[in-house]
């Protein structure tokens, strides 16, 4: 259903329209001047000047099929007439005797997207010359200007409604921010807690291993609500944020990743190499994140009996973290989009994650001016991790 109290409403906000009403009126003599909504089945006036009581009014409403402009919707062309007693299209046509005019000048208007709004129209009891090309170019010019307006209108409030949703979204997003962060990061470390130290008491057989699989769940619970904070704050919020130190400890905080998972993984054998020649600026901790991403990957996705390999280095102002794994090759269409969020590769069954991991390494990557690309074939995969050494 037409909303036309809108459509009279965004007429009426043009300001301009009633300057072009009253020089429409001066220029061609004529006393009634509209702009009229026109639609399948309704004409509508949604701004006049009526100089010569012909009782319209913003809002009013005449019979569609009484109209010209009826037509005028049909073929989109202008019509104009001089004298409708003289013009042999229009002398015997139903709609001048009705009204009572002799003079008639009326151009659609268009919108952008190629709709048809209504018309500019005027009409006078009396004959008058109005197949001018200056008055024809300025009722044309006018209807277009008007046009415009609407367009513009219809643009600012489509703006405005999205600007109301983008206000909501972001809204929503810090409460499932501060969800994330607080109301699951809490109670998890609280269940990783207990695990621990239940792990530092004597316990029979099987409630060591049942302590073992809390603290190895929490674990991993722990990162993925890391890597979803990570993910909504960059692609919806202020991207990754860096704090970086000009000489941070980083083997310290490297070794103490590789330790965890370690632990996490028992029948894993994990071969680490350091070789470090300069100081690292960097944010300790979003480094070794991306370690314990890219070691987490290699530890589910590795040849069974097979070691992974950890090497980190730093000279010729290059910082360098590879994790080597053997294993079966990954697929190029698969390499493509191993770094785009929600992209797990090919899961082998029983294997589950959200595919954050490797996104987040990346976007830190990016933060620290680095790059992480990966390489494999049939015999082994290694991502590494490059990043300027000294402070940019």
């Amino acid at each position: 259903m037409e909303n036309f109290e809108a459509d009279i409403d965004a007429v009426s906000r043009i300001e301009a329209v009633t300057s072009i009403l009253e020089v429409v009126c001066r220029t061609t003599h004529m006393g009634f001047a509209a702009v009229a909504r026109v639609t399948d089945d309704k004409w509508i006036t949604c701004a006049v000047r009526d100089e010569i009581d012909f009782g319209l009014t913003p809002g009013s409403e005449l019979k569609l099929e009484t109209t010209i402009c009826n037509e005028i919707r049909q073929h989109h062309q202008p019509v104009v007439i001089d004298h409708v007693a003289n013009d042999e299209a229009f002398a015997s046509h139903h709609t001048p005797a009705m009204y009572g005019f002799q003079s008639y000048i009326s151009y659609p208007i268009k919108l952008k997207n190629g709709s048809f709004f209504g018309t500019l129209c005027a009409i006078d009891p009396n004959p008058k010359h109005l197949k001018d090309t200056q008055i024809m170019g300025m009722f044309k010019l006018f209807a277009e200007l008007i046009a415009f307006h609407l367009d513009a209108q219809d643009k600012l409030e489509k703006s405005e409604l999205l600007l109301t949703k983008e206000k909501k979204t972001a809204e929503l997003r810090d409460q499932f921010i501060a969800i994330l962060g607080h109301d699951l990061g809490n109670p998890v470390g609280a269940v990783l807690n207990v695990s621990q130290l239940m792990l530092r008491m004597p316990l029979d057989g099987r409630t060591r291993r049942l302590a073992i699989i809390l603290q190895n769940s929490s674990y991993r619970m722990k990162a993925l609500i890391e890597n979803i904070l990570d993910f909504a704050r960059g692609r919806l919020g202020e991207g990754i944020i860096l704090n970086r130190n000009d000489n941070e400890p980083v083997e310290e905080i490297l070794n103490h990743v590789i330790t965890e998972l370690t632990i996490l993984w028992p029948d894993k054998t994990i071969h680490t190499n350091f070789n470090l020649c300069q100081a690292v600026n960097c944010d300790g901790k979003r480094v070794s994140q991306v370690l314990s991403n890219l070691l987490g990957n290699a530890l589910i996705h590795g040849a069974a009996g097979q070691p992974v390999d950890v090497d980190v280095t730093c000279m010729n102002d290059t910082f360098t973290i590879s994790v080597t794994n053997a294993g079966k090759q990954i697929p190029d269409n698969v390499k493509e989009k191993l770094f785009r969020p929600f992209s797990r590769g090919e899961l082998e069954p029983g294997q589950q994650g959200l595919g954050l991991g490797l996104f987040i390494a990346s976007e830190v990557a990016r933060a620290h001016g680095g790059t992480l690309e990966v390489q494999s074939d049939s015999e082994k995969t290694i991502f590494t991790y490059t990043m300027p050494a000294g402070c940019r």
